[in-house]
């Protein structure tokens, strides 16, 4: 049968258009009214704010789900102050008590009224939750509301993690600002201890749970459904421990120069010399720990075991070529296994390659507009959605990367990662906070490392220059500025405004 215009007249039309989304990034398979309460639960100084905080960030960047998380801590503060001493968590003083109770259900109210809207999916009950007859109080309050409920208990027995996540995470907190940190420790360690006095661990009576002890043993009881097998898959690649990653694009390629996208193309001179310095800073910054002796000033360095992740394609490969593969010998896993670490062992990952241009790959941003006006058009209105003819979507590009940040949540060792603009742009923003919209517009310079150390409360971020624009010429890569959704422009330079720590010009041209 040859085509005709009506070959197909009842065709299969997608209702959210040509540009769809993956449903993998807008809830998979979970229904519109599927909703889920997360309670949290254990001992102070076991990870459950850090715990919290990374899920429902996962949960809103790669699942879409509105979610929001309620601190009692913060409700506490709020009502009563922060400088509370340790008798204020004295479970025998009835006025103490009943502040606290206060704080609790003020949260406890705010998170029902949260659940109840439309549109709505997640929410997080962050607290002690220390007795079980206070977990059957958030069910009884919760119940009218029909939403999944799973307790998420943190149990940490081992005092080097206990001491370790007080100094680091505790003490940093409004409560102890500007306190002398050896009253500050003493204090919480007794409020540590007026907990311990009454807590009753999770178990079968308190339904649906999961278990983390010490980050590395997991009990999971009855959870059931998409949403709770997100989340239990999300926490066992969690862990408390102190961490950084460096994101670095590839060295200047031949279609930079010649302002071409996509392509598999090798390096300039400027990107090779690019390749040699990030091998220095490889070698001395990121796979070297360096501790200060603070009576003498003297600095100490000793190697420390470092991964390499590129993507497949050729311009990634040859920026990291220079890099020194060492072995480092007694490098200890978690189950105390010695073994013989090979420093910056290659990993390719076909994850981290480019954002496909699809019949695009290959062309300057003049030739799209010249040879696809209509596509050059629709960019302009959505470019997180907008998916090249054949190729992929930052959206589509979401969805592969969510196994990355995985294997980044769950990895101690310090990561160096060589990609792409496109796929850096995606992983800063879901480390830094970012709205997934924003994430195009993010300033990914060539030339630039960016560090990232993820903590409790945020991200920091230190970016190092390591070949400036006066060492090279332009990068190629001026995507016209009429390819900015012309309805948010304004927004769209803020946010590139924002991620730059200096003004990079030659090296990071406007990107919209």
């Amino acid at each position: 049968m040859s085509p005709t215009a009506d070959y197909n007249p009842t065709p299969h039309v997608i209702p959210e258009g040509e540009n769809a989304t993956p449903l993998e990034v807008v809830g998979g398979d979970c229904t519109a009214t599927e909703k889920l309460i997360i309670v949290m639960c254990g001992l102070p100084a076991t990870g459950k704010t850090h715990i919290a905080n990374r899920l429902a960030r996962y949960i809103e960047f790669f699942l879409a789900m509105d979610t929001k998380i309620f601190n009692v801590g913060d409700y506490r503060r709020k009502l009563f102050g922060a400088k509370l001493p340790a008798e204020f968590f004295d479970h025998s003083n009835k006025e103490y008590m009943a502040k606290r109770e206060q704080a609790c259900d003020e949260a406890l109210s705010d998170l029902t009224d949260f659940m109840k809207q439309d549109g709505v999916r997640v929410g997080v009950l962050d607290s002690t939750n220390s007795t079980q007859k206070r977990r059957t109080h958030i069910r009884e309050v919760v119940k009218s509301l029909k939403c999944k409920v799973i307790m998420l208990e943190t149990i940490c027995d081992k005092e080097d993690l206990i001491e370790q996540n007080i100094r680091t995470i505790k003490m940093n907190t409004p409560d102890y600002k500007d306190v002398d940190p050896a009253a500050a420790f003493k204090d919480f360690k007794q409020r540590r201890e007026n907990y311990m006095n009454v807590y009753e661990t999770v178990d079968e009576k308190d339904g649906s749970h999961i278990k983390i002890i010490n980050n590395l043993t997991f009990i999971v009881h009855n959870a059931r459904g998409y949403l709770p097998q997100k989340v239990v898959h999300f926490v066992m690649n969690l862990h408390s421990q102190p961490r950084v990653f460096y994101l670095s694009r590839h060295g200047q390629s031949e279609y930079n120069l010649l302002g071409k996208i996509g392509g598999d193309a090798g390096l300039t001179d400027a990107g090779h010399e690019y390749a040699r310095r990030l091998a220095d800073f490889a070698h001395n910054h990121v796979g070297m720990e360096v501790e200060k002796d603070e009576e003498t000033g003297e600095e100490k360095r000793t190697p420390r075991p470092a991964r390499l992740w590129t993507s497949t394609l050729r311009r990634t490969k040859e920026t990291a070529q220079h890099i020194k593969h060492e072995k480092i010998s007694a490098c200890k896993w978690d189950n105390g296994d010695e073994v013989e670490w090979i420093q910056f062992q290659g990993r390719a990952r076909r994850n981290l390659d480019e954002l496909y241009a699809g019949v695009c790959d290959g062309l300057t941003y003049k030739e799209i507009e010249q040879q696809f006006p209509d596509e050059f058009a629709r960019r302009q209105e959505d470019k997180l959605t907008y998916r090249y003819p054949r190729g992929e979507s930052y959206m589509d590009v979401t969805l592969r990367l969510e196994s990355v940040v995985l294997d980044i949540e769950r990895t101690r060792e310090p990561i160096l990662i060589v990609g792409h603009q496109g796929i850096h742009r995606l992983l800063y923003a879901y480390f830094m906070g970012l709205p997934r919209d924003q994430a195009p517009y993010v300033s990914i310079p060539l030339n630039t490392v960016i560090e990232l150390k993820p903590n409790v409360y945020g991200c920091e971020e230190k970016r190092y220059l390591l070949l400036s624009k006066e060492e090279m010429m332009n990068d190629g890569q001026d995507e016209p500025v009429t390819s900015m959704p012309m309805k948010d422009k304004e927004t769209a330079e803020t946010v590139r405004r924002s991620t730059s720590a200096i003004s990079f010009d030659v090296m990071n041209p406007p990107s919209f």
